[in-house]
């Protein structure tokens, strides 16, 4: 770790870029961000999510998932409701377009997984994503935004 070149920080930033890039490329015809696809899917797996809890489930800032969500609606992938317990909350649940769109872009999410991890035997691809998923649960609580998934204890 003598140079910038070789310091994980910097190797991780590089890492993500190559990622948001390579989702960039493959999902470009569905107009849709990496974000937007994680909500839709945390949305699928947790319909009548609030916003609060689908930033929790998608570790994102909790201050910007509104705008995420409105421009979802407004693309007709999900709908919002007042909660029947409290009609301050809205929830949240996929439309038929929604639900649409995350079946037809599965593929081009399986091949960004696919092209990031190409480069790697194979033996060390499910060593190396292992590991990712070791360094975000340890410094899960460092990020701004922890994830916070059903069933998982906080560290």
């Amino acid at each position: 770790m003598d140079t910038l070149y070789d310091m994980p920080g910097h190797l991780i930033r590089r890492a993500q870029q190559i990622a948001t890039a390579l989702f960039a490329d493959e999902c470009a015809a569905f107009d849709l961000t990496s974000v937007q696809y994680a909500a839709l899917h945390a949305i699928a797996d947790h319909p009548h999510v609030d916003a609060t809890r689908l930033s929790a489930l998608i570790a994102f800032d909790r201050s910007t998932i509104g705008d995420v969500l409105e421009r979802m609606e407004a693309k007709g992938w999900i709908e919002r409701a007042a909660s029947g317990r409290d009609r301050r909350i809205k929830q949240v649940r996929l439309s038929p377009a929604g639900q649409s769109l995350l079946n037809a872009v599965g593929p081009a999410v399986a091949r960004v997984q696919q092209r990031l991890l190409a480069p790697l035997a194979e033996p060390d691809r499910s060593s190396f994503v292992r590991l990712l998923a070791q360094l975000a649960d340890v410094h899960n609580e460092a990020t701004p935004a922890p994830l916070r998934m059903p069933g998982r204890a906080a560290r």
